[in-house]
């Protein structure tokens, strides 16, 4: 019996063998075309093996997709695609990179700084500056407009390892992503009680208490809740307010001063006035009880109950209609009214595509790439297209004027759609293709005519911290010390909100920065801006 098993499990293995010899993988890479001097339309047909990554809601062939249609009678480009949904698509793409069995290039991919460099560092990646310069003149023109990008995505070894995702909504301090929750106040419960838009720290807490104890909803219920927050949860935090107390703070807790000096505002002296103002707020009863540990669906599900509360789109918690506007600036007790900003500029990922070791059509492949920097087809990637028969469209086409016209959605959710249609990738989108390649969406436009009148005339720090690009031993550097460091601060900032004592503790507090080592994460993150931006 022993030798029966033992003649079975032997055949079983050679069966095995043979079954592995016999499926044999094709290349995960193309062959070698052997073309140079490429123009598109290709006279033959050639195929280019990406990786990718969509939505659920998107047909699982992105081939499917009307803008990659077009893109291949264009080019003459036929791409294989291995796309995965978002939540299978990191780790079939990192054993990619582990087993070798690597594509051409890898689409929406998601690379973050530390990935960049450390596959690069390995080799799976390659440098891309040179095809840049040489093959790809769409690129190189948005680069020699925005010549900050190019230091963006310029590696701290000299090289470009991937090709970003750029979405310009305004420029500068006028950018849509100057700031992030903005502070909507119930004006609906204002006019109930007939009470005036505050306008210092004092009438909000008045306004506030109100709201607690005069039934401004009408239903005879004290389900009233004056302030919804998520404290510590950045777009739903109250920072945005209390830009007029001190230096003010945002989600990271760092500001960059007009002479470009890195400060850490969760150390200033302001920043206790700021945490008492808060902490008077909760003892009296006046910001919601599950404010420290709610998550984004139960602070949702409670948008008409709220007097004041924080977010990027009011749509998304008490949605669009006229009973929620934006609260100005307050003014302080200098008798200013400032507006902190938010790092990090401009709608960018660094990281939306690379080029692997293992394709062996360079030329090709970054002409492609290039063709999604083209203005009108980097449009499209972004939101979706125009001329679909099939579905719905984002867009429909001016052809006398060569430009796309946003389209009503007539109920239909903006992200749903664009996760059906768009490719997303690289792209460039400048603040200069409104009105000449494209209009603006109207929500994008809305927000934007509401930080004009709001937000930007606050405005003080003119300075941000950007898009940096760190090296691996920074990257490391800063990982061991923010790990501890933002969730000290983080932690410190709840209870004394909740429970008061910063005086009484605020020497120890700034002790146990100090050995959380604060002064060198701010040297880091000095040179590092220098670095950047000169």
């Amino acid at each position: 019996m022993k030798k029966s098993l033992k003649f079975l499990a032997i055949l079983v293995l050679f069966g095995t063998i043979l079954v592995g010899c016999s499926n044999k993988k094709e290349s995960s890479s193309s062959e070698n075309y052997e073309l140079k001097d490429i123009t598109f339309p290709l006279e033959e047909k050639v195929t280019l093996k990406f990786m990718t990554q969509s939505s659920p809601l998107a047909p699982s062939d992105p081939n499917e997709k009307l803008i990659f249609k077009r893109l291949e009678e264009q080019t003459g480009v036929h791409i294989e695609w291995q796309n995965y949904t978002r939540e299978a698509f990191g780790e079939k793409r990192n054993l990619a990179l582990a087993s070798g069995e690597l594509p051409d290039a890898i689409f929406d991919a998601g690379f973050s700084n530390y990935d960049l460099l450390k596959y690069s560092k390995d080799g799976s990646i390659i440098p891309v500056e040179d095809l840049i310069d040489n093959y790809m003149p769409n690129f190189k023109k948005v680069l020699e407009q925005r010549p900050e990008y190019r230091s963006y995505i310029t590696a701290p070894d000299g090289h470009i390892y991937s090709f970003p995702w750029i979405e310009e909504l305004g420029h500068g301090i006028e950018r849509i992503q100057v700031i992030g929750g903005l502070p909507w106040i119930n004006v609906e419960w204002l006019n109930n009680l007939g009470l005036e838009m505050p306008t210092d720290y004092e009438e909000l807490k008045e306004v506030l208490m109100a709201f607690k104890t005069q039934d401004p909803n009408g239903n005879g219920q004290p389900d009233e809740i004056p302030m919804g927050t998520i404290i510590n949860g950045w777009d739903q935090d109250p920072a945005i307010i209390l830009g007029s107390i001190g230096l003010g703070d945002n989600g990271d807790h760092t500001i960059v001063t007009e002479e470009g000096k890195v400060l850490f505002t969760a150390m200033q002296e302001g920043y206790k006035e700021q945490i008492k103002y808060l902490n008077e707020l909760y003892e009296l009863g006046l910001i919601d009880e599950e404010a420290f540990e709610q998550d984004w669906n139960t602070f949702i599900s409670k948008g008409d109950r709220y007097g004041l509360y924080f977010t990027w789109d009011k749509a998304n918690v008490s949605g669009m209609n006229d009973k929620f506007d934006v609260l100005p600036p307050l003014e302080g007790p200098t008798g200013e009214r400032i507006i902190v900003q938010q790092n990090g500029g401009v709608g960018f990922d660094r990281g939306r595509m690379v080029i692997t070791s293992a394709n062996k059509n360079l030329e090709l492949t970054a002409k492609w790439i290039d063709q999604l920097y083209e203005p009108i087809q980097s449009v499209q990637n972004n939101w979706g297209t125009y001329g679909d028969t099939t579905q719905q469209n984002i867009f429909e086409l001016d052809e006398e004027k060569g430009m796309l016209k946003h389209m009503p959605l007539e109920g239909t959710a903006p992200v749903e759609l664009r996760e059906k249609t768009n490719v997303a990738g690289p792209l460039a989108i400048l603040e200069e293709y409104y009105g000449t390649v494209t209009t603006k969406p109207d929500d994008a436009a809305w927000r934007l005519d509401l930080l004009k009148e709001y937000i930007v005339p606050y405005i003080k720090n003119e300075n941000y911290y950007p898009h940096v690009y760190y090296s691996l031993e920074e990257i490391e550097e800063l990982t061991r010390i923010e790990t501890d460091l933002y969730d000290f601060v983080n932690r410190k900032r709840a209870e004394w909100i909740r429970n008061g004592k910063i005086d009484e503790e605020w020497d120890e507090y700034l002790q146990q920065l100090d050995k959380l080592k604060i002064d060198t994460w701010l040297q880091l993150k000095q040179e590092v801006y220098e670095r950047t931006v000169n």
